[in-house]
């Protein structure tokens, strides 16, 4: 027995024209000529073998295997529809899944979500913290915001926000703070600085762009993460380095000073979205992230 449909866009065609019993009214709900829907509805009559339309005067009636096919089709169509209404309202009512580091999420993310709620009430966001390498493409995960340094994977939509800036930050309360603030950035050299594990590249990429030759950098107290770093920073335990992103906040709040500013490095923080498919979600939080970013102070030039 032969299971095959006819072609859909018959089918398609022909439950138009049945439903409001006219071709052209069809071909006007459909975007297409009056010729075409014709032309479709002849398809379906070879395919099938039997007339499903007879002349009515000027116009044209539904043949008995036509009233047949129009309630079927009807049906099927009706119920398309339905399904098709049902899943894009479960995902427009789902929550966006947000991958983001811990100490990004924290530092950043966390002091304006209040404002991204307000201002994006329909996002629905719920927040993914993690550590280490993120994959963007992992499950359940719709984008995730991270530092990274192209070229970008080509399964993935990269919307990138800001340029990653790093220097050191202290503050007033560390002992060290008077003797330092006025120093060149060579004074760091003799400074036991605290560190993160998570990012060990990092101060020797900030000594070499000051001209400093990072084998004479002496590493102090480290820490797992950089949440924890900046912390002890703000605690005034030492002096760390950060992204400038991510200290944004202590620096305005006088929390943390950096004296010898920030320097760019290769990186981006972007905002990635598994697939190539249009996520209107994505764009919208993309849109809101690049312009609370865009409100930050431009970098100052090393001393």
């Amino acid at each position: 027995m032969n299971r095959d449909l006819p072609p859909l866009n018959a089918l398609r065609a022909f439950e138009a024209a049945a439903r409001l019993q006219s071709v052209s009214r069809a071909g006007e709900e459909l975007h297409v000529t009056h010729g075409a829907i014709s032309r479709q509805i002849r398809v379906l009559e070879e395919q099938l073998g039997v007339s499903l339309f007879d002349k009515d005067g000027r116009g044209v009636k539904l043949t008995e295997a036509g009233v047949r096919l129009r309630d079927a089709a009807g049906d099927a169509f009706e119920r398309l529809r339905g399904v098709c209404a049902e899943i894009r309202q479960r995902q427009e009512g789902a929550p966006f899944v947000l991958g983001c580091p811990g100490s990004l999420l924290a530092r950043w993310f966390i002091p304006r979500l209040d404002r991204l709620n307000r201002d994006l009430p329909e996002l629905r966001l719920q927040l993914s913290a993690s550590e280490g390498e993120l994959d963007p493409r992992r499950p359940g995960v719709d984008a995730t915001l991270c530092f990274a340094t192209p070229p970008w994977p080509a399964d993935v939509q990269v919307h990138e926000l800001d340029t990653e800036r790093i220097g050191p930050v202290l503050s007033p309360r560390y002992a060290g703070y008077e003797a330092l603030r006025g120093a060149p950035a060579a004074a760091l050299l003799g400074e036991p600085l605290l560190h993160t594990v998570s990012r060990p590249q990092a101060w020797p990429q900030w000594a070499l762009a000051q001209g400093l030759e990072p084998a004479r950098l002496q590493q102090g107290q480290g820490f797992e993460h950089l949440y924890y770093l900046l912390e002890a920073a703000a605690a005034g335990l030492g002096v760390a380095i950060a992204p400038q992103q991510l200290v944004a906040d202590d620096l305005a709040a006088g929390r943390l000073l950096a004296p010898w500013g920030f320097v760019e490095t290769g990186a981006k923080l972007a905002l990635w979205v598994p697939g190539r498919g249009h996520d209107l979600r994505a764009e919208r939080l993309a849109g809101w992230l690049a312009a609370e970013l865009n409100g930050l102070a431009a970098p100052r030039s090393p001393v």
